[in-house]
């Protein structure tokens, strides 16, 4: 399957990167559960740049800890329940090294402002960069959807993963000060007194939800669509060509899933996928964010075992929450949409 394939090759990276490290346990947990988004040195990739002095300074060890737990519900950083607690002790030591700066204690009583004059401020000085209700920022990564210029995108504020890792004197002391490694300006910079600072932080609390223990990080969307055909191997193929091109799409390729992986001679003729394409829509998603070639052009996969036949194609929707880019939502919901009506008519 292209999941399948896609996790292999995630793996495959992953282990080869550790392969390079030769350091203490702290170094190697970071390396081989980190590293490949944060940066070997931490200075950020996909994920934010953790060697920020801003940020280490603000960041507490329970924060970090909390954050490599639960993660980001929703987007691209996961939850890290099967490391222990030793364990994720060892990586914030790591990250520590890369600054002077020593744990801060944040109080953990609740502020308690002006809700609905934090409304108004976050409408007239955060949105434009958070989002509306706190969204975020469009995009993510090193030279994919974000400015270039900018080393981080600003984060999802409404994050349930952010909301129970931070406390509220966090979350003031960073709209007090800003980040001056990133484009997050000071309160002072902002015009906003102390108050006004209560007050936002009062709102963003506001979109904090009650807490599980284990979150779903994609809302429980499958990654995977699967139906099970009716019909044999080479009729399901043909019933799905023909609804290819009934729906304005152009066959690409029809090719063995391990082409490529084994000698020719021995690839499975009872696993294939079939490749298509509407160009329209792959240029306009490709100028939404060219990331999207990980799962496009489109393609579905037929396997026969032991007598019964299904099809299967990657989620585009479980994908887009991955890339923080609000506007490729819609094109993956429309993604999804062609390849149920593809899949289902097929198996009629």
């Amino acid at each position: 399957m292209p999941m399948q394939i896609f996790h292999l090759l995630s793996s495959l990276l992953l282990l080869s990167t550790s392969l390079f490290a030769q350091a203490g346990s702290g170094e190697q947990l970071y390396i081989d559960n980190c590293s490949i988004c944060h940066g070997i040195n931490g200075t950020g990739g996909v994920g934010i740049p953790l060697a920020m002095n801003s940020f280490l300074k603000q960041a507490s060890d329970s924060y970090l800890k909390q954050t490599i737990r639960v993660g980001r519900p929703g987007r691209i950083m996961p939850p890290f329940y099967r490391l222990s607690d030793s364990e994720i002790s060892q990586i914030i030591t790591h990250i520590r090294s890369w600054g002077d700066f020593v744990s801060p204690v944040w109080d953990n009583n609740p502020i308690n402002g002006d809700y609905n004059h934090g409304l108004s401020l976050f409408k007239d000085k955060c949105a434009q960069c958070h989002g509306d209700k706190g969204v975020g920022g469009k995009g993510t990564g090193i030279m994919f959807s974000r400015p270039k210029q900018l080393p981080v995108s600003a984060p999802a504020l409404n994050n349930q993963g952010f909301l129970n890792s931070a406390p509220d004197a966090m979350i003031k002391d960073i709209i007090l000060h800003g980040r001056h490694e990133s484009p997050m300006p000071s309160s002072r910079d902002l015009n906003l007194t102390e108050n006004d600072v209560d007050d936002l932080v009062t709102y963003i609390r506001g979109f904090q939800q009650p807490q599980v223990s284990r979150p779903s990080s994609m809302d429980d969307e499958s990654p995977i669509i699967t139906y099970d055909s009716p019909y044999n191997l080479s009729d399901t193929i043909d019933n799905i060509k023909r609804e290819i091109l009934g729906k304005n799409f152009r066959l690409i390729r029809k090719q063995a899933l391990d082409d490529g992986l084994v000698k020719t001679e021995n690839e499975s003729k009872n696993k294939i996928i079939i490749y298509f394409c509407n160009f329209n829509f792959l240029y306009k998603a490709l100028a939404i964010d060219p990331r999207v070639g990980i799962f496009l052009p489109c393609r579905i996969t037929v396997v026969e075992h032991e007598g019964k036949v299904q099809i299967m194609s990657i989620n585009p929707k479980y994908i887009s929450r991955l890339f923080n880019n609000h506007e490729l939502n819609e094109a993956c919901d429309e993604m999804f949409n062609v390849y149920i009506t593809i899949m289902e008519d097929s198996i009629l």
